[in-house]
């Protein structure tokens, strides 16, 4: 299936950046501010990979219709000739072809970020809580198969084994890009070793996997966001009390956040002291606004944690394992418990890269061309 013409649309405009970039990097002035040149030396490289691939899929393109047109030839060694190179063509139009889609698809900023892993016992006992320590261990065991490491942080066992609650931070290449489709609820049918009369039963797991932010170590204090103020300070009797306007109030005029300091007798050195509470408190606040995004985050990765509310079945009796997301079922149980979890980490990649390629594609059609 050739490419859409939005597909087509795009990379030619792509091209033509690209082209662009290239004389701009050749001008001496672009040259000389070296924090431009950077930036566009970036943007080239990043370009030069899809429109390599796309001109090898121009190529090839053409070749497979050059081949097609001597399939009907009347020299009947020619035309067995060309249904071969036709065929094999098609092979390589086809690598390519995915190869420029993947390298299309907007890269996700968090792909090769660490993460924190959360696993919860939803609902189903004890049930749930051995089901949670079988979903660690299929973690465990995949990370191991990837050279990754992964440390406990927090754990709370179960009373029959397992965990009411563990969280471990999982480190590695492209951690994210591989284990975020695994968060939602995780729901397990089977016969637990406390029924005595064999009957299956369901319960839930919950999975949160939330990329490792930037450590906030520091925040900019841009002059024209401060409003000061002077004013005399108050307190016991003096010489110096009430007779210099030596105490400063600070004012963080984007996020309303006040500070006042009248401790020293200097105006100058209340400042300082009033600049270094204004800046422990943004930072204070700016690390209250990312757990809270975080915890905003998990609350809609997981659900509720309730048996109806699933992203994936893991079915003991049947030895089936079904992804509601994308409809798959797979029949691989044992394997996926064991850590091979490429089994299904595949088809929701290829999945949501082909949705990501879709929007591309209609976005270019509704807007035209982007650069």
């Amino acid at each position: 299936m050739p490419l859409a013409n939005s597909i087509v649309a795009k990379l030619s405009s792509l091209a033509e950046r690209r082209q662009e970039l290239a004389a701009l990097l050749a001008d001496p002035e672009v040259a000389a501010d070296r924090e431009k040149f950077t930036d566009l030396a970036r943007e080239f490289a990043e370009l030069e990979p899809v429109i390599a691939a796309y001109e090898q899929y121009r190529k090839t393109r053409a070749e497979l219709d050059e081949a097609n047109d001597l399939v009907e030839d009347e020299d009947d060694a020619i035309a067995e000739l060309a249904r071969e190179d036709a065929a094999n063509l098609r092979a390589n139009l086809a690598t390519t072809q995915t190869k420029l889609q993947a390298l299309l698809v907007p890269k996700d900023p968090d792909d090769d970020r660490d993460v924190f892993l959360e696993i919860r016992a939803g609902t189903g006992g004890d049930e749930a809580a051995i089901f949670a320590g079988d979903l660690f261990r299929m973690y465990d065991r995949y990370a191991d198969s990837q050279g990754w490491s992964v440390d406990v942080l927090s754990e709370r066992p179960g009373e029959h084994g397992g965990f009411k609650e563990v969280i471990a931070r999982v480190s590695g290449k492209d951690v994210y890009s591989r284990l975020k489709f695994e968060s939602g609820a995780h729901r397990v049918q089977r016969v637990p070793e406390t029924e005595s009369q064999g009957r299956i039963h369901t319960s839930a797991c919950t999975v949160a996997v939330l990329p490792e932010q930037d450590e906030i170590d520091d925040v900019t204090l841009a002059k024209a966001d401060i409003r000061v103020d002077t004013f005399r300070a108050s307190g016991a009797g003096g010489q110096h009390v009430n007779k210099t306007d030596s105490a400063v109030r600070l004012t963080h005029l984007p996020s309303g956040i006040v500070v006042e300091c009248q401790d020293e007798r200097s105006q100058l050195k209340n400042r300082a002291r009033a600049m270094r509470l204004l800046h422990a408190k943004l930072l204070d606040a700016a690390r209250a606004r990312q757990e809270a995004e975080q915890t905003r985050t998990r609350r809609t990765l997981v659900g509720s944690g309730d048996r109806s509310e699933r992203i994936r079945t893991y079915n003991f009796p049947q030895g089936r394992v079904t992804d509601h997301r994308i409809g798959l079922t797979l029949y691989k149980l044992d394997e996926i418990g064991a850590g091979r979890l490429d089994h299904v980490i595949r088809p929701l990649t290829q999945e949501h890269q082909a949705d990501l390629l879709k929007q591309l594609g209609d976005d270019t059609s509704t807007t035209g061309t982007a650069r």
